[in-house]
Formats: structure tokens, sequence, C-alpha cells
């Protein structure tokens, strides 16, 4: 079973992670073309969200399970409660980033996403820092 969650969080990790680090790349890309082409390049790109969606819900819903073993120290791990409330941050960042997609999807597109870039970006960040929290804390 242990192992069965650690492949799902795994999963989850490639396909949350992966979703950041993918919108970074189109957002390179996007930033070279025409305004209109940009907008809505960046539109239908939006959809790339579902799997970022998918892969936190793994990682959340693996995490608790395999977190079984660490409920009782967590109370005296720093490390492992940062890690937790920085999950939670990025949880609440990808809510606001979903629902001002949603807002692009609309109208006014140019405005609203314009506001998802520094989100992203710190969601970006939020979810290394998980990464490296992690690796610390469990290895």
């Amino acid at each position: 079973m242990q192992e069965t969650m650690l492949i799902l969080h795994f999963l989850g990790l490639a396909m949350g992670l992966g979703t950041s680090f993918g919108f970074m790349f189109l957002g390179i890309a996007g930033a070279k073309m025409e305004k209109a082409d940009r907008l809505k390049f960046q539109l239908n790109a939006m959809g790339l969200s579902r799997m970022g969606h998918i892969g936190l819900t793994l990682l959340v819903i693996s995490g608790t399970v395999l977190m079984a073993p660490y409920w009782s120290v967590l109370p005296s791990s720093p490390v492992l409660i940062a890690k937790l409330v920085l999950v939670l941050v990025l949880g609440a960042l990808i809510g606001i980033i979903t629902s001002i997609g949603k807002k692009a999807m609309l109208g006014n597109p140019e405005e609203q996403l314009t506001k998802i870039q520094p989100l992203g970006k710190i969601a970006l960040l939020t979810g290394v820092a998980i990464v490296v929290l992690a690796v610390y804390f469990f290895r």
C-alpha cells in the first residue's frame, strides 16, 4: 500500500510541478507572439491547468496516507510544519489562479492574464520549496 501511495505521490508531483514549469515555458513562447495571437494562445493553454489540479489532488490524497507515521511527531517538526503550510499556500494560489483564469475566459483576458503571471511565479517557487523541504525532512 505504501509503495502504491508513493507512486501516486510522485505522479502527482510530476503533474503538479510539471504544470508550473509548463506554464513558465509557454509564457516564454507566448511573449514572442503578437498581442492578439498571444492572448488566444494563453487562453488555449489554460487547459493545461487541469493537469495541475489532478496532480495536486493526487499529492494531497497520497500525502495524507503517507503521513500516517508522522502525524504524532508533527508538533515537534518545524520543517514538516513549514512544508504542510506551503502546501496550503500552494492550494490557495492555485485556487486564485483558477478563479482569475475563469474570469479571463469570460472577458477582458489581457487584464486577467496579467494578474496570473506573478501568481504563477510564486506558485512555481512554492512548489519547489515544498519539494526541498520534503527531501530535507524525509531523507
